[in-house]
């Protein structure tokens, strides 16, 4: 089928701005996404006419707003064919959700037990591996990479030991857009004994992903990143994973029992949603999930790949322009690259003059950076609504601002 990028595009009001008098390009979206109007107006919508706090009221809005809250917990468990809804756990974005994992199922964990990352992760996935190392005594192992900036499996099967109680990577590079071998790693994962979490926060909106034929144990991501509100994550966990593991946060909502000396904690999925969650927010993800299935995410990653390949061609025909990790046989809508002599900051902040959205500097990966031999890139990353003429007006701004700089 054609894919349908002009009705697609008018779902979105944002893109139909000027910056400094030029049509708005955005190209950041592994930043964040911007917001379809089915999204926009369905929050609109319920501020309107529903908004009442959820599980705690007996009056005709709560009961409305908590189905609402509840229904949308369903569409996630659809979207990533979860067993359960209760193993669908609402956070307030994929950095909460791997604090929730560090936090509770490293309670479990005891001194000299070890936690396998990746020297690609993103700070999100290694501050709160050490946070636990520092306060339990934990060993935090890292997954090196081969020269072709891929996860060395080999190295990796070799990190295990007896002691190895977790793995914890990302599916898809933030910073380079590499696909990781995932189902490899479960698999040897799980002949080890050992579960596995999946920062899913770069994939979700652009590969399908069945928790239950990939064997998943724990999945985290971010509703700003697929098209919904900020301010609200998901963690999947396997329902026996979750049980075992003690509460993240104390308060209201995530109890049976309260009194002074002592607490009964409820049951999944409320265990491990203290407070007032980001109703609003929750049922934005909801919307959106259904916008994108009815696009279709097959179709969505096979016209983001075409916009890839195509803006690789093109850059690839600049001269000094550096791309890294161009020959993935799997990677998704990032390219990262450099331009000989120049700093990242420096073209970003020019190609901001015609119009153009592109993140530079680290991407929060500095021990990725490290590893490549620099202190950051300039990162252009595609969605579904951006058009081949935009990078094609994209390429063409890089090159007179390279020779401004030049």
């Amino acid at each position: 089928m054609d894919f349908p990028i002009t009705d697609i595009r008018k779902d979105f009001p944002v893109l139909e701005q000027k910056i400094y008098g030029k049509p708005l390009v955005y190209f950041d979206n592994g930043a964040t996404t911007q917001k379809p109007s089915v999204v926009i107006d369905a929050v609109a919508d319920f501020y309107r006419t529903t908004n009442a706090n959820i599980h705690r009221g007996t009056h005709f809005l709560s009961d409305k707003s908590t189905g609402l809250y509840e229904e949308a917990r369903k569409k996630v468990q659809q979207y990533i064919n979860a067993e359960h809804s209760e193993e669908i756990i609402f956070t307030k974005g994929t950095t909460d959700s791997i604090n929730l994992v560090a936090s509770s199922f490293g309670q479990l964990l005891e001194e000299g037990d070890e936690v396998i990352i990746s020297q690609m992760e993103h700070h999100s996935n290694i501050v709160p591996w050490q946070f636990l190392r520092d306060r339990k005594g934990i060993v935090l192992k890292v997954i090196p990479l081969t020269d072709d900036f891929q996860l060395d499996i080999e190295a990796f099967r070799k990190l295990f030991t007896e002691r190895t109680k977790l793995v914890s990577v990302m599916h898809v590079s933030n910073s380079l857009g590499t696909i990781n071998p995932i189902k490899k790693i479960i698999n040897f994962a799980h002949i080890k004994k050992v579960p596995v979490l999946i920062d899913a926060a770069q994939s979700i909106q652009h590969v399908p992903i069945d928790v239950k034929a990939l064997d998943i144990d724990f999945l985290a991501f971010s509703g700003h990143k697929i098209y919904a509100e900020n301010g609200i994550g998901v963690l999947y966990g396997k329902k026996e994973l979750l049980a075992k593991m003690p509460p993240y946060q104390g308060g209201g909502d995530m109890i049976k029992n309260v009194t002074i000396e002592k607490t009964t904690f409820a049951d999944l999925p409320l265990k491990f949603e203290a407070g007032t969650n980001n109703y609003p927010a929750a049922i934005s993800l909801g919307k959106a999930l259904e916008y994108l299935e009815k696009i279709g995410l097959n179709n969505i990653s096979c016209y983001e790949g075409k916009l890839t390949d195509y803006a690789i061609e093109k850059l690839s025909k600049i001269e000094g322009v550096k791309i890294y990790a161009t020959s993935q046989p799997n990677k998704t809508s990032v390219v990262s690259f450099n331009v000989e002599g120049l700093h990242p900051y420096d073209i970003g902040t020019m190609l901001d003059k015609y119009g153009i959205a592109v993140r530079t500097g680290n991407h929060c990966t500095q021990p990725l950076m490290t590893a490549l031999g620099i202190t950051g890139t300039v990162r252009a990353s595609f969605s579904f609504y951006n058009t081949f003429d935009e990078i094609d007006y994209f390429c063409e701004s890089l090159e007179k601002v390279i020779k401004m700089l030049k």
